[in-house]
């Protein structure tokens, strides 16, 4: 019987080197489409986040902006000091201002489940102008809510809608009466409750927006910084690079503006608007 060996021809070197070169442009290909796709999912992460951060921020300026007692709204010129209420014209531009202040109504011992820690009715038969019955109230809750969240001095202030001369009384009171400390040159039958002011104040050393709080109750008069400086304060949003702010009748509307940067080259920005009644 006679064998034949079968002899399988290999591939050349030619067609070696061109099956690496194919395989290198594939390579390379697939390797930009999947560093891309990285890159993309990145950034859109970033983008999420920071629309997630920019939300929650908003909701809690809305939610503190909400209890704004009308005609205590100021915004705060950063380098000369000056005071404007918000309704007025500017003397800056928008974007010049960094501190909204305001005086907010006491909410926390409104909206309690049972009965009120003050009702916002006055009876103005049975009230003057240093004390004032308030039925339906309960100051004495009212009391110990506010010292429960750092009111230590047991002092709050009245205000009275379309009082001009004389906003703010101080005073305490228990049960439906409260005695002021002094002479209020005007009373109504609805009145709102605070016990603190607030600001919100963009710092130019970090670029970080706070929340101060815990402060006197009052109408800023001269001074800005005097108001809300070493009180409590809460970071609120980081890499803030717009905050600006304007009333349109009883309406406060806000934006704001913040920064995530990937790398040197890579920033992703989230803008948030709202409009506070």
């Amino acid at each position: 019987m006679k064998r034949t060996d079968a002899f399988k021809q290999a591939f050349t070197m030619v067609e070696v080197v061109f099956v690496i070169i194919v395989l290198g442009i594939v390579a390379s290909i697939a390797s930009e489409l999947i560093a891309q796709v990285y890159e993309s999912y990145i950034v859109e992460r970033s983008q999420y986040r920071a629309s997630i951060k920019t939300e929650l921020a908003a909701a809690q300026i809305a939610n503190r902006l909400r209890y704004a007692i009308p005609r205590t709204v100021y915004r705060i010129d950063p380098e000369s000091g000056t005071i404007e209420h918000l309704e007025s014209a500017m003397s800056r531009t928008g974007s010049d201002y960094n501190v909204l202040q305001w005086v907010g109504s006491d909410g926390d011992s409104y909206e309690t489940a049972l009965t009120p820690g003050w009702s916002g009715f006055c009876d103005v038969n049975t009230s003057s102008r240093t004390v004032i019955s308030t039925p339906g109230s309960n100051l004495s809750l009212t009391n110990t809510i506010q010292q429960n969240l750092g009111n230590t001095t047991g002092k709050f202030a009245l205000f009275f809608p379309y009082d001009s001369s004389s906003v703010a009384n101080y005073g305490s009171g228990t049960t439906a009466t409260v005695t002021l400390d002094a002479n209020t040159s005007h009373i109504d039958e609805h009145y709102k409750l605070a016990w603190s002011s607030y600001a919100l104040v963009v710092d130019p050393t970090d670029g970080n927006l706070y929340l101060y709080y815990n402060f006197t109750p009052t109408i800023p008069s001269s001074t800005s910084t005097a108001f809300y400086n070493q009180r409590p304060r809460s970071l609120i949003l980081e890499n803030v690079t717009t905050f600006k702010f304007k009333s349109d009748g009883n309406t406060i509307r806000f934006k704001i503006c913040q920064n995530e940067r990937l790398d040197i080259d890579i920033n992703v920005t989230s803008c948030k608007e709202k409009a506070v009644f």
